[in-house]
């Protein structure tokens, strides 16, 4: 990244990112009739701060390059000094050169340690909880009693002897009934609550049901290998006796769980134990130069030491795909992620909707254009490590290294997907101020520029704002992302676990009729 044209006062006006793009970043609110020196280029309209200008004069119907990509078309003739955003740019179709494979290379290896929890099993948990699963919307309201109970805030004396729990959480979602019971929609919900269930960082975990709903929770643990046990409980409503003696009996049986779950240390454990679910919300002109590409640098520095990185967010990489299969480690792994691609564009189709719906309202305030763009930067989370399988949603993640699972672009929607397939700690790169969290997996808040950090410092766990100007590196904040990845998965408190946030976060994906 070069800095190429400043102000008076000598900060930086503009970024270039690349040599071949016909647009510039603009570092700070640019005024109308600015000169742009290096650039030749004298700003015709005012362009807000993370927002784009022509270098150059752009024809109708001629593409639009930013990271030496094409981010849209021009969609009327655009002079030299014109903001670029949605008033003159569009979608368009154009071919992508996937080169299975011709960029991957040899990762070096290095060690790093984090103090994680070890269960007897062998896996491994940054956090431990004891979780409630529900079968069915039905059993929510049960649910949340049951652990609203040991909340810590409201009953501080219900854990008070259990030092070691992180907490009691109920995990609710919307669905589990009216749907095909041998379709995709229940397929997925199942497979999601299956991986949960099994997630390192829960030490027991409660399904409560209905009773008479179409997720039976017999049929859930068969579909997903699973079996009742003292550590894994299940029942129903309908089956102790209605609501209050259910929240009873959901008490007395946590309450039997506690002295176990609360017997266990941290100790030293290789960094190859930790999965981290990569997410970008409230995205902005900022995040592809500074918070994305810095967490990438992290990534790679992750899966030098053995560990597991899960990018996501199908949606969010249409038009970037073809950087992604350049690194798989096989045309296999590559035909697999285009699959992906094919399906979201089929599935829009059937949904009439378009791929280009992604970018918000508050994406395109902060200076995104069109899903290519906004693609462009997301993929930068990735780093430069080899991409070495691709899963469905909510699948077991077992490859070491990069991996892609196919997911929306609607953030809790995708990181639920990526803490059932067992990520143990999400990365979350934010440039407009998403408030997150995630339980039972941790969520680091990355912010992309210096404005949201300062405004919403009480949410924000890193600032990467210094990336655009000049005064740091992504080299020393992705060192710096790194080492606080190790800090939370030790047991540091991140700033959404501090809130309280991540059970209304749990928001499987609902795909299907629901009839």
């Amino acid at each position: 990244m070069q800095l190429i044209a400043r102000t008076r006062t000598g900060d930086p006006a503009v970024i270039r990112l690349n040599p071949l793009d016909n647009v510039l970043i603009a570092r700070q609110a640019l005024p109308e009739g600015l000169s742009l020196e290096a650039e030749a280029v004298t700003v015709r309209q005012p362009i807000p701060s993370g927002h784009k200008v022509a270098s150059q004069r752009v024809e109708q119907g001629q593409p639009l390059r930013r990271y030496g990509q094409i981010i849209g078309f021009a969609s009327q003739p655009i002079e030299a000094g014109d903001h670029v955003h949605v008033h003159n740019v569009e979608m368009g179709d154009f071919a992508r050169d996937y080169a299975f494979g011709v960029d991957t290379h040899a990762t070096p290896g290095t060690e790093a340690v984090f103090q994680g929890i070890v269960r007897a099993d062998g896996r491994v948990a940054t956090r431990n909880y004891v979780g409630i699963l529900t079968s069915v919307n039905c059993s929510a309201t049960v649910a949340r009693a049951v652990a609203d109970h040991f909340r810590r805030d409201i009953h501080p004396e219900a854990l008070a002897a259990f030092p070691n729990i992180d907490g009691v959480v109920a995990l609710t979602h919307g669905a589990g009934c009216a749907v095909d019971p041998n379709g995709e929609a229940l397929g997925l919900l199942r497979r999601t609550l299956g991986g949960y269930a099994v997630h390192p960082n829960f030490a027991a975990v409660l399904i409560i049901g209905l009773g008479c709903e179409t997720n039976q929770i017999e049929s859930l643990l068969e579909t997903q290998g699973l079996t009742a046990s003292d550590q894994l409980r299940a029942f129903t409503i309908q089956g102790i006796g209605g609501t209050s003696k259910t929240i009873a009996s959901g008490i007395e049986q946590v309450k039997a769980l506690l002295p176990k779950a609360n017997h266990v240390q941290r100790e030293p454990v290789s960094a190859r134990h930790l999965i981290v679910g990569l997410q970008c919300g409230g995205s902005d002109g900022y995040s592809g130069i500074t918070a994305n590409p810095a967490l990438g640098n992290a990534v790679d520095r992750l899966v030098a030491a053995g560990g597991t990185a899960i990018l996501s967010e199908t949606p969010e990489i249409y038009g970037a795909e073809h950087l992604l299969t350049r690194r798989a480690v096989s045309r296999e792994v590559g035909e697999k992620l285009i699959a992906r691609i094919h399906w979201w564009e089929d599935y829009c189709q059937r949904m009439n909707a378009e791929l280009n719906n992604n970018p918000s309202a508050g994406n395109k305030a902060g200076g995104l254009t069109t899903i290519l763009e906004k693609s462009l930067g997301a993929v930068a989370k990735a780093g430069s490590s080899n991409l070495v399988d691709v899963y469905l949603y909510a699948e077991a993640v077992r490859a070491k290294g990069l991996v892609f699972m196919d997911t929306p672009g609607y953030d809790p929607v995708s990181a639920t997907g990526q803490v059932a397939g067992g990520a143990n700690l999400i990365a979350f790169t934010t440039g407009r101020g998403s408030a997150y969290g995630c339980a039972p997996a941790p969520s680091i808040k990355l912010a992309t520029n210096n404005r949201v950090f300062e405004h919403q410092e009480e949410d924000m766990d890193v600032n990467c704002g210094g990336i655009a100007d000049g005064s740091t590196s992504i080299e020393e904040r992705g060192a710096y992302i790194f080492e606080q990845m190790l800090r939370i998965a030790s047991g540091e408190r991140s700033k959404s676990e501090q809130h309280g946030y991540g059970q209304n976060e749990f928001v499987p994906w609902q795909i299907g009729a629901v009839t």
